[in-house]
């Protein structure tokens, strides 16, 4: 048997011959204490025009544990080539993410250990490999660590609860519930967990609850929501598996017998003192209260929900939101503390739990001009229009232009019939009555799917009951029906809408809480749905907002466009459109019998006629390959990018040449964050990617595929092959001239048309070319002939 020496061993070696028995020896168990190759990231979703990817996985070597659900340590291995701690950085990195206090680095002669809970020296120390410390050796470190008396064990080694179809906590989940349930037990009785929309906020918080309350911490528990949805999703999903001790509070009516309950504040308080129903528990009654999306005025001091909390203070009070808000009267991180754990939007998309967006951006020349009426203009009811500039705010709220309300569902329209009409989409308006007109002018645009499908467009708002009967129908995955929903406030925050692929904002945004809280809409991903990314029409300029500093979610790519862009609405109260603190009344003059010095009230809103809005303006914007906006063009970002990689246009033109397999050198361009789709959609010809390449970074004349292989068939390249092989030869050319260069380099590409023709791969090498590698130098030949000269 060969005597290998340690240098010559691959890093899988490393692990498999030399740490994994160090651990094994040590006493950790293979089967319930050992992960390998633990990826704990999906990938983030990478968005290159009509393609969607994946980019690499985050992956430790090895994560140990001491129960399921409590991760003690991870091991990062390195081959023997490499010193023992070189594996310490992204060690370090790793365990931050999964919040694990003991870190190590091995390469098969021994460990390095960094101990995250210590604040005094030494924090590293060198292990020999026999000396790797025991699960209960860790344990017992980690215990001490965290000051953890017995009881307070107790509720930490408390199991959560394992679903039969095996569904377990993500790592940024698993991080949420174990610091909260830590926190708990330490006796901290306000906690903030801040979560991004999408990244199942209900599910941590029922694994919470869950332990606490299977350890007989807290006994009885009130989730407080603001929307029915909002209870009754956790009741249908996550909370069912409480059973019968759990309840709904409804119709006012109090039963003591229940340990879990689900309320509606609106359900609980009045203005009425025996409408505060709350009161009827004691005010012990609940040693646990969690407030689901919290920013809505869980923090506000005069707010009900503030009253309800106050009655409950002896209450452990657990606030969650994706969006924490700070103002002068609402401090959510005043009233629950510094959040315990955030997980950002950005992070989300980073890992790839949540879906990136495009952005299309429109602007209409009224709401780029303003509007102003003429001198004694009325409106289609006869109201005198006031002689001002109505500008994009105004528009929907306080002045409705019909003939934009028709442009922006056209535009709509137009998007879903070059992509997809029967994807889910919400159109956020102003208010009820612009969400019903945007209703009316879409069903018109569609009318031959509506005509067929009579709910393929419905208004989905608080005051119709109609529509929100098919919101039911609008968030399941199942259902085709409804595709298009419009709306004003109903579906801003809490509904599940899995499998929405477009946003249009219509109405005007100031607040970033709004602003992300309708990007939540479409972040949840759902592979099984080909749901991997969506899309954000803004008709109004919200997307500016993604400048704001306090937003954590850039888009992947920006478009500016003269056409019809989304944009989301000013707050209203109770669906209805604020008017304003001063409300002046009109005075009508005119002929006998018209109206003459009556008095009355001014309009809500003024619908002038015959107003033509047209789209002005178009550009297209990009996000780099770290989600950052382009603010240059993106022809001299390709360049600067290209240079980067080939400082001169003889580098690119000798790493092509050597490269058999072009797309390598593509790819890794690609991942630089050139845009090889959009950049020949802007370049407007039909180029090789290596004449954009040329073109663009050095300035070289470009040829059209076509072109090169017109060019490639007057050579005297090819007059050696005859029969078969010279009609494959054309083949390979007919088909580089269709769809590039990376159509053609590869064996497997003979599977497809028009070389099945000619038989199956294995026949067209052996039998027509005479095997393998006189295929491989044809096909050489073939890309020598394309880019010689």
């Amino acid at each position: 048997m060969p005597n290998f020496s340690k240098k010559e061993f691959s890093e899988q070696d490393i692990c498999s011959k030399f740490i994994l028995p160090a651990l094994t020896n040590a006493g950790w168990d293979l089967q319930k204490q050992i992960r390998e190759q633990y990826s704990f990231t999906a990938g983030r979703i990478i968005v290159r025009g009509k393609t969607v990817f994946r980019g690499e996985k985050k992956r430790a070597d090895f994560v140990l544990y001491h129960r399921g659900h409590l991760p003690l340590a991870i091991i990062e291995a390195k081959d023997n080539k490499h010193p023992v701690g070189a594996g310490m950085q992204q060690a370090l990195e790793y365990a931050e993410a999964l919040d694990i206090p003991f870190v190590y680095s091995g390469n098969g002669d021994a460990f390095l250990e960094h101990d995250r809970l210590v604040k005094t020296e030494p924090i590293e120390n060198e292990l020999p490999l026999n000396e790797f410390p025991s699960p209960d050796a860790l344990y017992s470190r980690y215990v001490k660590a965290k000051g953890l008396a017995a009881e307070q064990e107790k509720v930490i080694s408390q199991d959560y609860y394992q679903e039969i179809d095996g569904k377990s906590p993500r790592y940024f989940q698993q991080v949420a519930i174990n610091r909260a349930t830590e926190e708990i037990v330490k006796g901290k009785n306000r906690l903030l967990l801040v979560m991004a929309t999408g990244t199942g906020k209900t599910y941590a918080a029922f694994q919470i609850i869950w332990r606490l309350w299977k350890a007989g911490v807290k006994k009885r528990i009130l989730f407080l929501v603001d929307r029915n949805i909002l209870a009754d999703q956790p009741i249908m999903n996550d909370f069912r598996h409480f059973g019968d001790k759990m309840t709904k509070i409804q119709h006012r009516q109090v039963d003591k017998s229940y340990e879990v309950y689900l309320g509606l504040y609106q359900g609980l308080t009045g203005m009425e003192e025996e409408k505060n129903i709350f009161k009827q528990f004691s005010p012990d009654f609940f040693d646990l209260v969690i407030v689901d999306e919290c920013h809505r005025g869980a923090a506000r001091e005069d707010a009900s929900w503030r009253e309800i909390l106050d009655y409950y203070k002896s209450a452990t009070q657990i606030g969650l939101t994706a969006t924490p808000k700070e103002t002068a009267d609402i401090s959510t991180q005043t009233y629950f503390g510094e959040p315990v754990y955030t997980y950002s939007l950005r992070q989300g998309i980073e890992d790839g739990f949540l879906a990136p967006y495009k952005v299309i951006r429109v602007t209409l020349d009224r709401d780029a001009e303003g509007y102003r009426p003429t001198a004694g203009e009325v409106d289609k009811y006869g109201n005198p229009l006031p002689d001002q500039i109505f500008g994009q705010s105004d528009f929907d709220r306080k002045l409705v232009l019909e003939e934009r309300s028709k442009v922006v569902a056209q535009k709509i329209t137009e998007y879903l019939k070059a992509t997809d009409r029967m994807q889910k989409t919400i159109v956020f308006c102003v208010d009820t009555e612009h969400a019903d007109r945007m209703r009316k002018e879409l069903v018109n645009a569609n009318a031959d799917l509506v005509s067929e499908h009579p709910n393929y467009v419905v208004r989905i708002t608080g005051n119709d009951e109609h529509g929100v009967k098919e919101l039911d129908k609008f968030i399941d995955p199942e259902s085709p029906y409804p595709v298009i929903a419009t709306t004003s406030k109903l579906l801003t925050t809490g509904v599940d809408t899995q499998t929405v692929k477009l946003i249009v904002i219509d109405q005007n945004i100031n607040s970033i809480i709004e602003f992300k809280q309708i990007i939540g809409r479409g972040t949840r991903v759902r592979e099984d749905y080909g749901k991997m990314f969506f899309t954000i029409m803004d008709f109004r300029g919200a997307t500016e907002l993604f400048a704001d500093p306090k937003f954590d979610g850039d888009p992947v790519v920006i478009y500016k466009t003269k056409e019809k862009g989304p944009i989301v609405p000013p707050e209203e109260k109770d669906g209805g459109t604020e008017i304003g603190p001063e409300e002046k009344p009109i005075i009508e003059y005119g002929p006998p019998g018209t109206g003459v010095g009556i008095v009355r009230d001014e309009p809500k809103k003024y619908y002038p006629l015959g107003v033509e809005v047209k789209i002005i303006h178009e550009r297209v914007q990009y996000m780099d390959e770290r989600g950052k906006l382009i603010t240059e063009s993106l022809k001299d970002y390709t360049k600067r990018n290209i240079l980067q990689s080939y400082a001169s246009l003889n580098d690119f033109l000798t790493a092509w040449t050597k490269t058999e397999q072009k797309e390598a050198i593509l790819k890794e361009l690609e991942d630089r964050g050139v845009f090889f789709a959009e950049l020949s959609a802007e370049v407007g010809r039909d180029l090789d990617t290596f004449d954009l390449v040329c073109h663009v970074a050095w300035g070289k004349k470009p040829l059209t595929r076509s072109e090169r292989a017109e060019k490639a068939r007057k050579k005297d390249y090819f007059a050696k092959y005859e029969g078969k092989a010279r009609e494959v030869i054309e083949a390979l050319l007919a088909k580089y001239a269709d769809q590039g260069i990376t159509a053609i380099d590869d064996i497997g590409d003979l599977q497809v048309s028009p070389f099945d023709q000619f038989g199956t791969p294995y026949q067209i090498v052996n039998d027509i070319f005479g095997g393998r590698e006189k295929y491989l130098t044809a096909v050489k030949e073939v890309q020598q002939a394309l880019y010689v000269g």
